[in-house]
């Protein structure tokens, strides 16, 4: 005692902890915590001392009216978060493109030749040119990224919205975790983040997986010999209430994130398979730049050779040298469809956001596009396919079979002992709370099914605060999906120990020799009892019940907190039928999956009958449908799974492994693409193996969250439908922006190549050209990438595994339409000046711009075109879509401008009303071809 006391007045309490009403500092628990100090812990008198000093108390917590001084003192619970990246610093990074800076050096040394050779203003145009469109090319890039980092910020944001259980004011609540001070009385479950550093007061069976911090798998045991824990680990099992003495950046988390920065997304799928595709078109278009580049300067060396003038330059043609270099640049940056990423990015960012109206919270980017593919959806039945709203109906106690009302007549026709042992079991052997809230209304607290059936001990007149003080709780096995049961064992007022179990009938009743007889009496369980019972559960089930029995176990006088409860030998006290309904709008759902070909299967823990019955129901479970329960499903051989799984809709039963295994053969065997939706800790192996992993925002734990793509954040099955929704139309409104840009990339290639060999200049200049690339990759992606869904998506197949990307259908779209866009020019330059009767010194320059700007209306009209793949009316919804409209709109305008008022800058010279009629007509014409083209039948691959 006396070495403790000398010890002990080492640490002095800082003054202003001390004026604040503190008896400890912020340091002085960390140390303890983070280094898990047992002896620093013994000198502040353990975990009351410091709840002391901290000035809370266990029953009651901290008081709302101290925070202010509480948070000054210790903090708040939040990281620092590194600073968001500004507009410039996306500028900076657009810049950085290689082909701009080729393109830059163009501009510059055209600037300076011109400015020599024929002064300022006007042999600065060309250069200036150039360098107005490169400027616009960055600002509209750097818009669109800047504009992207903020939304993943958001989400980043919504991604983080965690709420614990806390007791605060003496009253149980819900408080968010960033809400969390030192001193506050957090409660914890199976499947719960540890949201700051703490210490352990109270709870059973303690597991904490410390990887995340540690880096070690081996959970680890907390309890009042070793009461760490640490902020990010989570709970592998058991329940506990913790008092939090660190917060924010002094946990140990808080330490190892100052060290880290938050990373990006990384690539999806279609992104790293659409960024192959453009290094290949890359490659193509540079060979076609160096061959034109080639037959330019070779065309203006014959024309020199021919004049005699080879040994001569001039400043006009030295110029002409650098306008082919810009030329065979500008090819590249055409030919360089660099808009396919940012087609993904931008269509993943505006389905994310719209996901998120939609009630889906999208934690990883690739999820979104590979949810279109998706083939089969493997769903949990509680919460998911049911409201979660459960609430006992019929209850089978002393062999009777009772309809639950809130009559008095249900609970007076029981005898007096059984209620006793009835409510014994219900209030202690549970995972909830029964709390007054601050409005001073009785409150139930826990997962839907504690709820239910502490819903029917209050109905049974019992007192749940009165039923814990009696006896006293000495071991806890929380309910696990692999056991499917939950046991406590109690110490008993007049001595001895009693077991209480609570679980699935079939395992729960397996265990028990004896029941409870109409009289109450505890008589051994015959094999016409049995039958009786199992006959009930059947009936339970059958009208899509979850029946659960509830049992007990005096197991004398001798018991050892670290063995495990006795199971075997039970008295069964009740069997109960709890009703959870299945959810409006489950049926449509399931319905338009199975129009869309996505297979819908149920896995569930509950009891077989039960889930047939649900599953029919919800129109999973057809006449030719399997439904197995977990353990007959373990024992099958791989043959016997390749004949079984196919027609598999429904698995009872199941345990965490069987979903595991079962998503891992659809997926290695069967090649398909599988969602997988989970809750629980334990479903965190099945979310990670699968394509998709789904978590519910409500019922789902942090565990499960972690694991999953994406949040259910409504818990509704029909959420999951327009997640699949979303992800079609991305796949969809990026192959349309794929096969707009590939025609433009195919006719601006051809065009250039073509006349360069032919007539020896190109039509489409280098600040043309750069203006086409703005129309097609940015401005192209905006508009056909932000392209809302429609119901017809669901009503094709999925595209599956292997499906290709560009299919028949697109080719045959690019074909046709390059085919008709190239007859169009080439027909311009043999044949436009005698249709237009040009002639003159500025001919050249008139037809170039007419052959520019029948170009440019090519693609506006084709991007119409270009919003079915398959459909003739593409004018369907235009106007709702804004932002294409807008585009669009923009598109025709610039253009109109370009032509008309920016001549020196961009080579073109005003047009007639006549010549604009026919360069939008020739455009406009590209329209009834696409719809020709549509109705050629072609594959479906």
């Amino acid at each position: 005692m006396l070495a403790g006391l000398s010890l002990s007045s080492d640490y002095i309490v800082p003054q202003d902890v001390k004026e604040a009403g503190f008896q400890i500092c912020a340091e002085e628990l960390g140390s303890i915590v983070e280094g898990h100090d047992v002896k620093k812990l013994k000198i502040h008198d353990g975990v009351e001392g410091i709840a002391e000093k901290l000035g809370t108390t266990i029953t009651k917590g901290i008081s709302t009216s101290e925070i202010d001084r509480r948070q000054r003192v210790y903090g708040v619970n939040r990281f620092t978060e590194t600073p968001p990246k500004g507009f410039w610093f996306f500028v900076w990074e657009a810049v950085q493109d290689t082909t701009l800076m080729i393109l830059g050096i163009c501009a510059f040394v055209s600037l300076l030749v011109g400015i020599v050779t024929e002064g300022w203003p006007k042999g600065a145009h060309d250069g200036l040119g150039i360098v107005a469109s490169i400027l616009l090319v960055v600002f509209v890039t750097a818009t669109s990224d800047y504009k992207q980092s903020l939304q993943f910020r958001d989400l980043d944001k919504e991604k983080k919205k965690i709420v614990m259980q806390v007791t605060r004011n003496g009253l149980r609540q819900k408080l968010s975790i960033y809400d969390l001070l030192p001193g506050d009385i957090v409660h914890l479950s199976i499947g719960d983040q540890v949201p700051a550093d703490g210490l352990f007061m109270s709870g059973y069976s303690l597991l904490i997986n410390e990887s995340s911090l540690t880096g070690e798998s081996e959970p680890v045991n907390v309890n009042a010999s070793n009461p760490f824990l640490l902020s990010g680990t989570k709970v592998q099992n058991g329940s506990c209430k913790m008092l939090v003495t660190t917060v924010g950046m002094r946990t140990q988390w808080g330490k190892l994130m100052a060290t880290l920065s938050e990373g990006g997304d990384d690539e999806t799928p279609l992104q790293v398979k659409l960024n192959g595709v453009a290094t290949v078109i890359g490659k193509i278009g540079l060979f076609f730049a160096v061959v034109t580049f080639s037959v330019l300067v070779q065309g203006l060396f014959t024309r020199k050779l021919e004049e005699g003038t080879q040994w001569i330059w001039s400043g006009d043609e030295a110029v002409e040298m650098l306008e082919f270099f810009a030329i065979a640049v500008t090819i590249v940056v055409v030919a360089v469809p660099e808009g396919l990423p940012l087609a993904v990015t931008l269509s993943l960012a505006f389905a994310m956001k719209k996901m998120m109206n939609d009630k889906a919270l999208v934690r990883h980017l690739a999820a979104c596009e590979t949810m279109g593919s998706a083939t089969t959806i493997c769903s949990d039945k509680t919460g998911t396919l049911t409201t979660n709203h459960m609430t006992v109906v019929k209850t089978c106690i002393c062999g009777e079979i009772k309809e639950v009302s809130g009559s008095e007549k249900f609970g007076s026709s029981i005898p007096e002992s059984v209620r006793k042992i009835l409510l014994e079991s219900i209030f202690n052997n549970t995972g909830g709370d029964v709390v007054v809230n601050e409005a001073q209304k009785v409150e139930i607290l826990g997962t839907p099914t504690e709820t239910a059936l502490l819903e029917l001990g209050l109905l049974l007149g019992g007192d749940f605060e009165e039923e814990r003080v009696k006896s006293k709780i000495v071991k806890v096995e929380p309910f696990n999906s692999t056991k499917k049961r939950m046991g406590v064992v109690l110490e008993l007022p007049e001595g001895g120990f009693r077991a209480h179990c609570k679980g699935a009938s079939e395992i729960a009743l397996a265990a028990c020799d004896k029941f409870l007889n109409s009289n109450g009496d505890v008589v051994p369980l015959d094999e016409a009892s049995t039958t009786h019972l199992q006959d009930t559960i059947e009936k339970f089930a059958s009208e899509a019940l979850r029946t659960l029995c509830l049992a007990y176990s005096d197991i004398g006088s001798e018991f050892s907190e670290s063995g495990d409860i006795p199971f075997q030998g039970y008295t069964c006290i009740a069997i109960v039928g709890i009703k959870d309904p299945v959810r409006p709008g489950v049926k449509e759902s399931v319905a338009v999956c199975r129009s869309a070909g996505i297979v819908v299967r149920m896995v569930t823990g509950d009891n077989l009958t039960t889930a047939k019955a649900i599953a029919r129901e919800c129109g999973i479970l057809t006449d030719d449908g399997l439904a197995i329960e977990g353990p007959e499903f373990r024992e099958k051989s791989d043959a016997e799974l390749q004949q079984l799984i196919p027609n598999l809709q429904v698995m009872a039963r199941s345990s965490p492994m069987d979903k595991h295994t079962l998503v891992k053969q659809l997926r290695t065997t069967f090649q398909e693409v599988v969602a997988v939706t989970g809750d629980g800790t334990n479903d965190a192996p099945a979310l990670h193996e699968a394509d998709i992993g789904l978590a519910m925002g409500i019922a789902g734990t942090e565990v499960a969250k972690e694991s999953a793509d994406v949040i259910i954040l409504d818990d509704n099955f029909s959420t999951i439908v327009t997640v699949g929704k979303w992800g079609r139309s991305v796949y969809v409104n990026i192959q349309k922006f794929v096969q707009f840009q590939l025609t433009v990339n195919v006719v601006a290639l051809v065009v250039n190549f073509t006349s360069a060999c032919l007539t020896g200049n190109a039509p489409l200049t280098a600040v043309q050209l750069l203006w086409v690339n703005m129309i097609m990759d940015t401005l192209g992606a905006l508009a056909l990438a932000t392209e809302p869904p429609t119901d017809d998506l669901m009503k094709r197949a999925p595209v599956g595994r292997k499906g290709n990307f560009i299919s028949n259908v697109m080719w045959r779209n690019i074909t046709g339409q390059s085919l008709y866009q190239f007859v169009v020019i080439w027909y311009l330059q043999t044949q436009g000046k005698e249709a237009f009767r040009l002639d003159g010194p500025d001919s050249d320059l008139i037809l170039n711009t007419l052959i520019f700007n029948s170009f440019v209306f090519c693609q506006v009209f084709n991007e119409i075109s270009s919003r079915e793949m398959e459909k003739v009316n593409v004018f369907d919804g235009i106007l709702k879509n804004y932002v294409f409209v807008a585009v669009l709109s923009c598109t025709a305008i610039f253009q109109i401008i370009i032509i008309e008022f920016l001549g020196t800058f961009a080579s073109t010279t005003p047009l007639t009303w006549q010549q604009w009629f026919v360069s939008i007509a020739f455009g406009f014409l590209g329209m009834p071809i696409a719809a020709i083209l549509k109705m050629v039948p072609v594959g479906s691959s």
